[in-house]
């Protein structure tokens, strides 16, 4: 019943967005067949952001199409969030597990990382329910035999869970701290614990120390840092809200809705502390992450400057520049003390009705608050269909043979292309390409202008500014640079002297001459390259353990019916 209950607020919230074509907000940006170019494996000049999660999906959509993939992690990601509150409190009354369904799908993080696009998030959150649960197990697992539980038989179970919910570094933060958290324990076998989270965490580890230089430039604390709607900025992230994009907060957060929602939250949870403190023995380790997620986006909030000083100084330090996106590190604590409200209130009613009438409102309750997120957000997130030119100019791409990498024009991150609605993207034509990419990484934040960190990106800036088309051309083949796409659709971009090789009216691909053009001009060192490769061979074994336990499960799930009938 919860796990039904989170499929109809699943498709109730993403409503248009199921439909066909793919969804692009802001950070979303899915193409139908995602190349394994050097850029997804993190072995570019830039800061790789999207490590390992563009590299999962560039495997995967081989198997089953990128519309149909990005679907299923939509929907994946709420019911299983939804599906894994309940269960996290299953030995609570069936009225109390909907009611943490609704709490945790139906939340305000859900609905503005959906509408941000931050999906590797969504699936985190998902998992943090699910990791307490392995944890736990973990935890009270000696060296003999595993007790079945509802997430598998031993330790391997706590694979797939752990890779699902780290397919990026901030998901990755949140997934180990929750891992660690619940599962540590002395004389536990913690160096295989540790192992574990150590393999599917490497890719995005190592090759964030590969781009320390590019790391130390992060800044925009400040514009990043949490913020308030209809609330102050601390208590909007007592209800797990605050994102720094006030274009993908739902109206309904900045009216009395967010008051109720805080109010309806306190009172749960105010109901129910007492009963989870004293019957809980990982209190400590729950009511830790509680007070280290509320912590890390508050002092974002408190304290933007100071941070961006020590981020100079301080490797990683930049991981927590959008604070409020650790929030899930306090899901546990709501979901465990609501439950245990609910039941508390339910105890004071007399006869079954009052108390199911009860179990309906707030079941109901976060839907009531937020009711613009329903049905794609109101209209905040929809389908779109790539253009046949996109198409086109990728597969024209594809049959070239001259050396050299791909400049994005014109020079800006973010689109509004018609074809999606006008809703804001970035750029998605570089992933269409069969080659490693270029890209403006600058982000303009209300005004205030972040720089990227691509040193690359910089010096193909300033080749732009040569002042005769033949000048860009040749500066731009110095960087290893062999050919330009210009979507014409999205702004002015300087000419160049170079071929066409193709032009569809709202893409324009140009090869530089080929006399100038030299291969690509960044490539690591030996060290730094073998490091990423050892990264990648441990998140490789990984999956391939995850997938095995995950096989060896569901054998287990078909054969038990068998056997009980033989029993």
């Amino acid at each position: 019943m919860p796990t039904v209950w989170a499929g109809v607020l699943a498709v109730l919230m993403l409503g248009p967005a199921l439909g066909a074509g793919f969804v692009l907000s802001y950070d979303m940006v899915w193409v139908p067949d995602l190349a394994l170019t050097r850029d997804v494996l993190g072995l570019g000049s830039g800061l790789p952001r999207a490590v390992p999660s563009d590299a999962v999906i560039a495997v995967l959509d081989e198997v089953v199409p990128g519309l149909v993939l990005q679907k299923l992690v939509l929907v994946g990601a709420l019911v299983l969030a939804g599906a894994g509150a309940a269960e996290l409190v299953r030995e609570r009354s069936l009225a109390a597990r909907l009611v943490v369904v609704s709490l945790t799908v139906w939340s305000p993080y859900v609905a503005e990382r959906l509408w941000m696009g931050h999906w590797p998030m969504l699936l985190a959150y998902a998992a943090v329910p699910w990791l307490v649960l392995a944890g736990r197990r973990w935890a009270a697992a000696g060296p003999g035999p595993v007790e079945r539980g509802p997430v598998g038989r031993g330790p391997v179970w706590m694979l797939p869970i752990l890779l699902v919910g780290s397919l990026s570094a901030s998901a990755g933060i949140v997934s180990a701290a929750v891992v660690l958290a619940t599962g540590l324990r002395r004389g536990r076998r913690p160096v295989l614990l540790l192992a574990m989270v150590a393999a599917v965490n490497a890719p995005w580890v190592v090759a964030g120390l590969t781009h320390a230089g590019e790391a130390a430039s992060a800044t925009g604390f400040e514009v990043f840092a949490l913020r308030g709607d209809a609330l102050p900025a601390p208590l909007a992230a007592l209800t797990l809200g605050g994102i720094w994009n006030t274009s993908v907060i739902p109206a309904s957060r900045e009216g009395w809705q967010a008051w109720a929602a805080l109010a309806l939250l306190v009172g749960l949870v105010g109901a129910g502390l007492r009963r989870w403190w004293v019957g809980d023995s990982q209190r400590i380790a729950i009511l830790g992450l509680w007070v280290a997620g509320m912590a890390i986006a508050i002092l974002g909030w408190a304290a933007p400057q100071t941070l961006d000083g020590l981020a100079q100084n301080i490797p990683g330090l930049a991981l927590m520049r959008d604070s409020s996106r650790l929030l899930p590190l306090c899901l546990p604590l709501l979901v465990l003390t609501v439950a245990a409200g609910v039941d508390a209130l339910r105890e004071r009613l007399r006869g079954t009705a009052p108390r199911w009438a009860a179990a309906v409102v707030l079941a109901l309750a976060p839907i009531a608050v937020l009711p613009d997120a329903a049905w794609g957000l109101a209209g905040g997130i929809g389908t779109a269909d790539y253009p046949a030119s996109w198409h086109q100019a990728g597969a024209a791409l594809a049959e070239e043979t001259a050396p050299g990498d791909v400049l994005v024009l014109p020079w800006s991150a973010y689109r509004a292309p018609a074809w999606n609605g006008r809703r804001p993207v970035l750029d998605p034509l570089p992933r269409m390409l069969p080659r490693a990419s270029v890209i403006n990484g600058d982000l303009v934040i209300g005004g205030t202008e972040i720089a990227g960190e691509d040193p690359r990106a910089a010096a193909a800036a300033e080749a732009l500014a040569a002042p005769e088309p033949s000048a860009r051309a040749a500066e731009l083949s110095r960087l290893g640079i062999g050919y330009v796409i210009t979507d014409r659709t999205a702004g002015e971009a300087p000419p160049l002297a170079g071929e066409t090789v193709h032009d569809s009216g709202d893409l324009l691909l140009q090869r530089l001459p080929e006399e100038a053009t030299r291969p690509a001009a960044y490539t690591m060192g030996p060290v730094r390259l073998t490091a990423m490769a050892v990264a990648w061979v441990a998140y490789g074994v990984a999956w391939l353990g995850a997938t095995t336990s995950t096989v060896l499960l569901l054998i287990s799930i078909v054969r038990r019916p068998a056997a009980n009938v033989r029993d």
